[in-house]
Formats: structure tokens, C-alpha cells, sequence
């Protein structure tokens, strides 16, 4: 089945949470698509604090949405007619932030109840998985994020309540064993996303002025993360989310403190070097800049500027750099997530 190339962001809203659609085209534009009820609420509020609150499945069959204001999750089936409500289901939790999905697999990151609940894609339906409900490090954990090594072997939770990361070991049956928690090398971990076995981490310091930075992991083995790199400081604040290139080679950072995106390189084993401190920016020393996406074939980054109430979009050169490609209006200031099909 052929399916248009799209980005899609949720409203967040209060009342009435909502899936806009952007249709992508060859050149990287947008241009503004349908709209899709969830079913559930949001927050209501700006600034919704995760990554990957909307995500799509690896083969683009599925979009997954975390309705945080009423504790539950909608899934979407992606057609080439657009998105097809398919179900939605309590989160195992409260205040569901961050959704991870692997195959057939989902786990859900309930922020509210520090922990973590899986479920399976059957039949387009969102079954639990029983006994798969785990709590993270602490009840302060605040989670940030939750996501699946590329084996899907391994999910990875970052907390910034407790300025650590925890990670589980996946069982054949989606139950977990875990977690094995271990100390953040910066403070405040955030967003992140996989490069091979390593995976690149933000470090928003607090929000402190000028103290942004990234550090890497790698997964030992299942369950289990050792530090490579150590806290590499990006010089701009408020660093929030996370990208990696479809080889690897690169990770694209936002700074919500300033608008901009910085870029480091991804080396032999996970370990990172700063590559350019401002490689492309919404509202240069603006406040706004939130979640990024990149399209599957690695050709587009995306991001939400959720002040400017705009998304914004660039070309990726092959040594990382970026060009831009598309600006278009059109979210509300309570815009949370991105994800391209």
C-alpha cells in the first residue's frame, strides 16, 4: 500500500485532543491536511515536558498518540486515505507522556505513576500485556522519554526527576526484567534516540544559561548501559530533544532556550564530538523550539517552534548539514509531538 508522505503533530488539548496532519511533499514543504480526533484529552497547557508523544511504527502501518489529561492511548491505522481511528486504551498508568514501539510491541511511559505498561498491537487493537506494568527508578522519577533499542532487546527510560537512566531487559512474552538504573552524566536527561547500539542523550542542566550539553551510552547488553561519552557541551540552553541519522553518523539537538538546532557527530562505539553549535535555528534567541523528526528515509528534519505556533523544516545534507525547507503556520501553542510517515 502507497502512503502519502505526511507529518503529524497532536493539539494536546484539554477538551478534545486532535492528530493535525501536514502533507509532505518531494522537496520537504508542507502543506496543511486533515484533522483526526483521538478520542481522548490533553493537557491543555504548553510545553508538553516529553519525546515521543505521537510515534510511528517502524513500517509505518501504525501512528500512536499518548492523550496525557485522560490517562489513555489511541492508536491510528496510516492509509493511503490518511489516518483511520483503530483504537484506544486505558495507558496502564497516569499521565501518559511517551509512547515506544517495536514490531508489534508498544510500551507506554505513565509519568504520573513513574512507570511503565506494554502492550501488543493484535488485529489493530492495543491488548496489555499481563504482568508487563513496571515502576521506574523512584516516584519522583519524571520520566522524560521511553523508547526501544534497534533489536528491540532493551527500552530505555530517562529521568530527570532523579537525573538517572533506567533501562529494562525485554523477555520474549513483552514482560520486563528490571530496571537497572544508572546515574546520568549530566543532569537532567531528557530526549534521546539510538545510534546502533549507542545512544545519544541530551542534558538540559536545569535550564541553566549556556549549559546544554549531550552525552552517549551503549547497551552492554540487554537491559544494561555503560557511559562513552561524557557531558559534550553544545554552548546554547535549554537543550530538550533528540535525533539521530538513519546511519548514525549524526544527532540533531533542539534548544528550546534560544530556537536553535545543534549537531554533533556520532563516532566508532557511540562516542560524540560537537559538530556545529547552531546548525540551523526557528526564531534565532527565541524562546520555542520543542520536538524534531525525521522522515524514514532521512532526507527531511522536522521541528515544532510551539511559541511561534509554527513547524519548520530542513534538508539533511550527507556531511550533516542542514538547509532549510519548510516554514507553514497552523498549530496551537499546546502543539505536542512529531512524527513523519
Amino acid at each position: 500500500m502507497t502512503r502519502n508522505p505526511a507529518v503529524y503533530v497532536q493539539t494536546n488539548d484539554a477538551e478534545a485532543n486532535e492528530v493535525l496532519s501536514f502533507a509532505r511533499s518531494t522537496d520537504g514543504a508542507l502543506a496543511a491536511g486533515e484533522r483526526y480526533a483521538t478520542g481522548g484529552r490533553g493537557t491543555g497547557r504548553p510545553h508538553l515536558a516529553s519525546q515521543s508523544s505521537v510515534v510511528i511504527s517502524d513500517e509505518g502501518r501504525w501512528l500512536l498518540v499518548a492523550n496525557t489529561g485522560s490517562d489513555d492511548v489511541t492508536l491510528f491505522a496510516v492509509t493511503e486515505d490518511g489516518l483511520q481511528p483503530a483504537d484506544r486504551a486505558p495507558s496502564g498508568g497516569s499521565a501518559p507522556t511517551s509512547v515506544a514501539v517495536h514490531g508489534e510491541l508498544v510500551y507506554v511511559l505513565n509519568n504520573g505513576s513513574a512507570s511503565v505498561s506494554g502492550f501488543r498491537i493484535d488485529g489493530g487493537r492495543l491488548a496489555p500485556i499481563p504482568g508487563s506494568t513496571a515502576p521506574l527508578s523512584s516516584a519522583d522519577a519524571d520520566g522524560a522519554q521511553v523508547a526501544f533499542s534497534p533489536d528491540g532487546r532493551t527500552l530505555v527510560v530517562t529521568e530527570r526527576g532523579t537525573d538517572s537512566i533506567s533501562s529494562f531487559a525485554v523477555r520474549s512474552d513483552g514482560t520486563l526484567a528490571g530496571p537497572s538504573t544508572i546515574p546520568s552524566v549530566g543532569a537532567t536527561p531528557y530526549g534521546f534516540d539510538f545510534a546502533g547500539d549507542a545512544l545519544v542523550v541530551t542534558e538540559a542542566f536545569g535550564g541553566a544559561v549556556g549549559a546544554a550539553a549531550a552525552s552517549s551510552y551503549t547497551v552492554a547488553e540487554p537491559g544494561r548501559l555503560a557511559p562513552v561519552s561524557g557531558s559534550v557541551a553544545d554552548t546554547r540552553s535549554e537543550v530538550c530533544w533528540a535525533v539521530v541519522t538513519r546511519d548514525g553518523r549524526y544527532a540533531f539537538v533542539t534548544n528550546f532556550g534560544d530556537g536553535t538546532i545543534s549537531s554533533y557527530s556520532v563516532g566508532d562505539g557511540g562516542a560524540i564530538e560537537l559538530l556545529q553549535p547552531v546548525a540551523a535555528s526557528t526564531r534565532l534567541g527565541e524562546k520555542g523550539i520543542r520536538d524534531q523528526t525525521l522522515t524514514p528515509d532521512g532526507r527531511f528534519l522536522y521541528a515544532i517552534d510551539a511559541d511561534a505556533r509554527r513547524l519548520f523544516g530542513w534538508i539533511v545534507a550527507p556531511d550533516g548539514g542542514l538547509s532549510a525547507a519548510a516554514e507553514i503556520a497552523g498549530v496551537p501553542d499546546t502543539v505536542a509531538g512529531l512524527a513523519a510517515s
